[in-house]
């Protein structure tokens, strides 16, 4: 859900349920007054090598009956282009009027006669108001030469009123019918099925500039971070892939990295709440995180097969939490929370949260590095405490360093940033792999298994100190970059 601006851009919740909530759903009385529903179908359009959808931009022609309408809407960097971010208008057929008013054309110029029908939506939608929200609720299919896909969604739109209820009507919902947070448009999920299959989705750059405040770049890495969280939850729940959990469980820690970075800047009494919850969260995907992880170190020894046993009962209860009511409401509250939570709407907060974003970031990342530099000195003598202390801050600052990339786009900072974030990025893969090497004997304690080591190296001091050594030496070529904010 993102702040509506005065000129043709949605502010919406999508809620995603399954073939069993959509039945649930249909039969409360939270549909008493939906109407019957209305036919659609939507044709997307697109080049042959998807210059559309590189650029931004999602072309498509949508018939209801014998009415047909033309959008195209522009995303992420590509909105901030063009005066609108959305075009509508009523066309005669299934082709595209691409004249010289059309973004198309500004965008790829001459190349708009090699558009063509990429994709197709068919979707059965009934639609009504609830006070001031618009209800559509969508049950439809995406189809894309012989490849098909199923989808189901509500979609909560604010028109009048208390932004609030949106909020409370999707708890109410969820009561019902339980939803997991929508982040994909039918586009991206046309887009999708035309490629290869899924995999675990990495955190993308966040979409910030030098003109956003602290108050929307702070909204702008939250809700990528729940994006991030969201996308890789289906190849968790039905393929248990490691890889995912990993991304979805760096997703929440990347959520708690940008609370911690701004509780200095502002004063809200709910964010130690939703740190705790986001530990939990944290802590149930971490479970069998540290069980991949020995897996990856086994091989074939004689405890595999414990590990492997330990590894099911690890995702099922992985499963349960991530569905949970709990996991689900925590998901809506960090929703209302970066849209409206009492951080923005303090009078105390203002000046705070009107602060331009690069001076704030500058601070932030040289506080952090600071953090680093001091917990780093001395790294080959220090305790697994003290070691593991750097550890988080090695990924406090990594964190931040990506948070705000987007602010440092000269050739000359995108030159500093790489070199700073590939001594960071090997920092902490040595500090990993130390803390892999110290907790493999832990887990096993925890997990109840004998008969093995997990890793040959766990008892051999000479392995650990080759280790220590070359963390040290990524420390110091770490201090010794160039920082890239200055």
């Amino acid at each position: 859900m993102t702040p509506k601006p005065s000129r043709g851009m949605e502010m919406e919740l999508k809620l995603e349920l399954d073939a069993a909530g959509m039945d649930a759903l249909g039969a409360s009385e939270l549909l008493a007054a939906a109407p019957g529903a209305v036919s659609q179908r939507a044709i997307y359009f697109d080049t042959p090598d998807q210059s559309l959808l590189r650029g931004g931009l999602s072309l498509r022609i949508r018939r209801e009956g014998d009415r047909r309408v033309q959008t195209v809407k522009a995303s992420g960097a590509t909105a901030g282009l063009f005066v609108r971010p959305e075009w509508e208008f009523k066309v005669a057929d299934d082709q595209p009027v691409l004249d010289h008013t059309s973004p198309v054309r500004a965008l790829i110029g001459t190349g708009t006669e090699a558009i063509a029908p990429v994709f197709a939506v068919e979707n059965e939608r009934r639609q009504w108001m609830d006070g001031g929200i618009e209800i559509s609720l969508d049950d439809g299919r995406v189809i894309a030469g012989d490849r098909k896909t199923s989808f189901a969604e509500v979609e909560l739109e604010h028109k009048s009123g208390d932004p609030a209820a949106i909020f409370a009507l999707a708890r109410k919902i969820d009561a019902v019918a339980p939803v997991q947070l929508g982040v994909m448009s039918k586009a991206e999920r046309g887009y999708r099925l035309l490629g290869p299959a899924p995999t675990a989705t990495k955190a993308h750059r966040v979409a910030l500039d030098e003109s956003m405040t602290v108050a929307s770049a702070l909204q702008a890495i939250g809700f990528a971070c729940l994006r991030h969280y969201r996308l890789n939850l289906p190849l968790v729940l039905d393929h248990r892939d490691a890889s995912a959990l990993h991304q979805a469980r760096v997703a929440i820690r990347r959520l708690r990295s940008a609370l911690t970075i701004h509780k200095s800047v502002f004063v809200d009494r709910t964010v130690p709440r939703l740190n705790t919850e986001l530990r939990w969260l944290a802590a149930e995907l971490g479970k069998a995180r540290d069980i991949d992880v020995l897996l990856k170190r086994t091989g074939q020894s004689a405890i595999r097969t414990q590990l492997l046993e330990a590894r099911a009962a690890a995702y099922d209860a992985v499963g349960i939490a991530l569905q949970s009511a709990r996991a689900r409401g925590l998901m809506i509250d960090l929703l209302e929370w970066l849209s409206m939570g009492e951080w923005l709407r303090d009078d105390t907060n203002a000046e705070a949260a009107a602060t331009p974003v690069p001076g704030f970031a500058a601070r932030t990342l040289r506080k952090l590095r600071k953090k680093v530099k001091r917990q780093g000195h001395g790294l080959e003598a220090l305790d697994d405490e003290s070691r593991h202390e750097l550890r988080k801050s090695a990924k406090k600052l990594r964190y931040a360093t990506e948070f705000f990339a987007a602010l440092y786009d000269r050739k000359r900072d995108r030159r500093r940033f790489k070199r700073f974030l590939s001594a960071l990025e090997d920092l902490q893969d040595s500090l990993g792999d130390l803390n892999d090497l110290s907790a493999a004997s832990e887990t096993l304690r925890r997990l109840g298994i004998t008969g093995g080591d997990a890793d040959g190296r766990a008892g051999d001091p000479k392995a650990k100190a080759a280790l220590l050594e070359q963390a040290a030496a990524h420390h110091d070529s770490l201090i010794g970059a160039k920082r890239f904010w200055t």
